[in-house]
């Protein structure tokens, strides 16, 4: 195609981010639906197709654009799967259609009954015989000689023939597969000015693009099409642009906007999260890797396939932390995994962010660890902490990649009025700034290449987003298969521009979302804005760092509640050890009677949780071996076991964009569906926020969107509890109590009756 001004007018694209300066996401199998404006100048008929590759290869795969509104013709949109772990280009290609105007212009005037046509006639031909050309070009011989045929037949046609054989699907059908696009227009990212393409086309300087052989021209006659058939697979054996130089005069290269696809564990996915350290539950010592493979078991029970370990690394001993945060730390205490390194201990590696602690064992044991999880189906996720002790070989030999008082001393970490005296940041932007970005980002790549693929990355809001965009785009370069996680509880702005920069899963505000309105609200902006497309919510009830008040206050049943929102809210999700046994002991509870009034007690917990307590644990294990029985009585490990089993066995609880919000009369009940888009998966999700009472609610049931016809009984079957209960209509009582405080309904439709006895699937 020559370089030329736009002949159609290709407009406000769906889905971009930042006019796709940053890719789209998704995950294998799931599909890209695209939304475009597109019109020309005139009356012509125009044609569109959504396009896609994998970036680097040359062929496109397309399918035809549909017009969404009948009434608002300017709209179209079109879907296309993935099921690679790759990046992959998009677009959307546009023209003006010769014989479908042809066809229009022809019917009205035959309608009309005008009957000399006979120029009419004559173009019809001539675009059909154009389309011929294009189908020996491209070695379809067959449909070539019958599209010739076509021509000739036409030719020789009276109106009412012609009129005819302008409408049969083979002629339709033939002409969609061979149209002209010699003058068609692609979504690019980069279109120069229109000055610049009039200095261009006047140059004659061709895009250098892998566009198909039938975009080149047409009517090239039978001679030639071996040789363009040459050139077409030559084209095709060639790698795709992925540059996109915009010099006037130079070769262009266009720009299509990307999707990043990732495997199927960055979709869907359950974390259990807990100290290697604290494996065995033992208060007096500390375990080792090769001790955790009973507490891995046990979480594979539960039905969680990611164990995700916070750091695993040397712990420094300068300015050590004790037993809840102590600036004193008695000996032998084991001190926070947090302040990374120590040169003193003489490991492999110099005793920085390429060793594990020796008190947990070797890096041969890490690897057996690791191996280990593999053969279960499971993975272990690491913490990236870009935190350094004191005693860090990174302090000894760059000394110039921290922040340095006046005085020539580091700067110790602060969050006033916290204060780390045992940690060093990193000054991102120091002189020597690319062999330390460059440094990190080797850390990413010496865990994956011992077989970690999930990080877990602590604070990326107080690290440049443009670190972590080069960092995640140069390890997802050798391991596409990497996926990462923000930990930054901080403004919302930040929180979404990490997830444009790279990160695969991004906490939330969950943890302090416990309102009716709170809950919907968030999870509205999550699932059905343009977030979407970038932030992949990963949902934790809890974490080392925050016991949220209302798991303070509200005991078992608000385990229970907070358990199944995470599990049925967002298809991934994850629980810090200790939260199947209900640990809810806080650092500074306040004699709060929450159950008096419950309604102000959630809206405190959402907005003001300091008047309830200090979210943070008692005896937390950052700071010490946690003593723990992992059998507890007032456990909920068998209702954390039923909902990942029902997670597993209910695809409609796989997917994130399917979330809908229903009405229940009553503000201390939550009601949401689920489906899969060809409704043989339907959940309802009905959940009391009320930890401490009762709740009763009418709710209306989405019956109309289940594509059903309407007054047809069904079954509800309550998986958390194996309860049956037949529906009729849209709308049903619920009761839920503190020790059932929840629904996971499975909506089953009447199948066949046998015996009097009916059957539901």
């Amino acid at each position: 195609m020559i370089l030329r001004p736009p002949t159609c007018v290709i407009e406000n694209f769906k889905p971009l981010i930042e006019c796709g300066r940053f890719p789209v996401k998704r995950a294998v199998g799931e599909d890209i639906t695209v939304e475009v404006d597109v019109f020309k100048d005139g009356h012509d008929v125009v044609s569109a197709v959504l396009k896609w590759r994998k970036r680097g290869v040359a062929k496109w795969h397309e399918t035809p654009l549909q017009i969404v509104d009948p009434y608002n013709k300017d709209r179209w949109s079109g879907v296309f799967s993935v099921f690679e772990n790759a990046v992959y280009e998009f677009t959307v290609e546009a023209w003006g259609d010769y014989f479908l105007s042809w066809q229009h212009e022809f019917h009205t005037k035959f309608a009309a009954g005008l009957t000399e046509l006979q120029s009419e006639t004559l173009e019809g031909a001539a675009f059909i015989e154009t389309s011929a050309g294009l189908a020996r070009d491209a070695g379809q011989i067959r449909d070539a000689d019958r599209l010739a045929a076509l021509a000739d037949q036409i030719r020789k046609s009276t109106p009412t023939e012609v009129h005819a054989i302008s409408h049969t699907p083979e002629l339709e059908g033939l002409m969609t597969a061979y149209s002209d696009r010699r003058e068609s227009t692609e979504y690019i990212l980069n279109l120069p000015p229109v000055a610049e393409l009039m200095d261009a086309s006047a140059q004659s300087v061709a895009i250098s693009t892998h566009a198909d052989p039938e975009r080149r021209g047409a009517g090239t006659p039978a001679g030639k099409g071996k040789a363009l058939r040459k050139k077409k697979e030559e084209a095709e054996a060639a790698p795709a642009p992925i540059s996109a130089p915009q010099l006037p005069g130079a070769e262009f290269s266009p720009r299509y906007p990307l999707v990043y696809v990732d495997r199927a564990r960055a979709l869907f996915s359950q974390w259990y999260e807990f100290f290697p350290r604290s494996a065995e539950g033992l208060g007096e010592r500390g375990s080792k890797f090769r001790d955790c493979l009973p507490r891995i078991d046990d979480a594979r029970a539960m039905g969680f396939d990611v164990i995700y370990f916070p750091p695993i690394h040397p712990v420094g001993v300068t300015a050590r932390k004790g037993r809840n945060n102590s600036v004193t730390c008695q000996p032998g205490e084991p001190g926070v995994p947090y302040a990374i390194g120590n040169r003193h201990q003489k490991c492999p590696n110099g005793g920085g962010h390429k060793d594990v602690a020796p008190e947990l064992g070797s890096l041969a044991d890490f690897d057996w660890l690791v191996a280990e999880c593999a053969r279960r189906g499971m993975e272990i996720a690491l913490d990236f902490a870009i935190n350094c002790s004191p005693d860090h070989p990174y302090v000894h030999e760059h000394p110039g990649w921290f922040y340095q008082r006046p005085d020539g001393t580091i700067k110790y970490a602060e969050n006033p009025p916290k204060k780390y005296q045992d940690v060093y940041p990193m000054n991102f932007h120091n002189a020597d700034w690319r062999a330390m970005w460059a440094e990190l980002a080797s850390v990413i790549e010496f865990w994956c290449e011992h077989g970690v693929r999930i990080f877990r990355v602590d604070n990326p809001h107080t690290k440049p987003v443009a670190f972590w965009e080069y960092l995640i785009h140069r390890v997802q370069q050798r391991f596409p298969d990497a996926i990462f996680l923000s930990e930054a509880f901080t403004r919302p702005r930040m929180m979404k521009a990490l997830a444009k920069a790279g990160f695969t899963h991004s906490y939330t505000y969950f943890t302090w979302r416990n309102t009716k309105q709170g809950l919907t609200e968030y999870f509205e902006e999550l699932t059905h804005t343009e977030c979407v497309e970038s932030m992949r919510p990963n949902l934790w009830p809890n974490t080392p760092d925050i016991l949220p008040s209302y798991l303070q206050f509200g005991g078992r049943p608000a385990f229970f509640i907070r358990a199944v929102l995470a599990a049925t809210l967002s298809p991934v999700y994850g629980i810090y050890s200790g939260f199947e046994l209900c640990e809810n002991a806080g650092l500074d509870k306040k004699p709060w009677d929450a159950a008096s009034d419950v309604r102000q007690f959630l809206h405190l917990c959402d907005n003001d949780y300091k008047q309830l307590a200090r979210e943070e644990y008692l005896d937390s294990e950052k700071y010490q071996w946690k003593q723990r029985d992992w059998n507890a009585p007032g456990n909920i490990k068998d209702v954390i076991t039923r909902l990942n089993r029902i997670r597993r066995e209910n695809r409609a609880l796989q997917q994130l964009r399917n979330l809908q919000f229903e009405r229940a009369d009553n503000d201390l009940v939550l009601f949401y569906s689920k489906m899969t888009e060809a409704r043989d998966n339907i959940i309802l999700v009905v959940v009391s926020l009320d930890p401490f009472h009762a709740q009763d609610a009418f709710i209306d049931v989405p019956v109309e969107r289940f594509g059903w016809v309407g007054g047809q009984t069904f079954q509800v079957h309550d998986l958390l509890h194996d309860d049956r209960y037949l529906w009729s209509a849209e709308r049903n009582f619920v009761r839920l109590t503190p020790e059932r405080p929840a629904h996971v309904f499975r909506v089953r439709r009447k199948s066949h009756s046998e015996r009097d006895f009916d059957y539901y699937l």
